[in-house]
């Protein structure tokens, strides 16, 4: 579990250090921090919060951009990540 909470944070650095460069698309402002509600729920398989939800649809016109990040493609495409979509009632987006 220890290591679980090292990447938790370590993708939370990433994602910091890389916020400004994800394009914005219909007028979302893509910024992957905005995402830190569900980083239990990705880097843990914890059920999603009703935050990570929100937040997760908040920034659903992002997700194919962060896909095509090679920084981030690997955490918004991972087993957690689509569970966690499937749970807050998103489909996987089609990029």
């Amino acid at each position: 579990m220890k290591i679980n909470v090292f990447c938790g944070l370590a993708l939370l650095a990433m994602m910091m250090a890389l916020q400004g460069e994800v394009p914005v698309v219909e007028a979302a402002t893509c910024n992957p921090v905005e995402l830190s509600p569900c980083l239990a729920a990705i880097t843990m398989g914890t059920p999603p919060s009703q935050a990570c939800c929100d937040k997760l649809k908040e920034q659903e016109p992002c997700l194919c951009g962060y896909i095509k990040n090679p920084n981030l493609g690997r955490f918004v495409n991972s087993p957690n990540a689509i569970k966690v979509q499937k749970s807050c009632g998103f489909p996987a987006p089609k990029c």
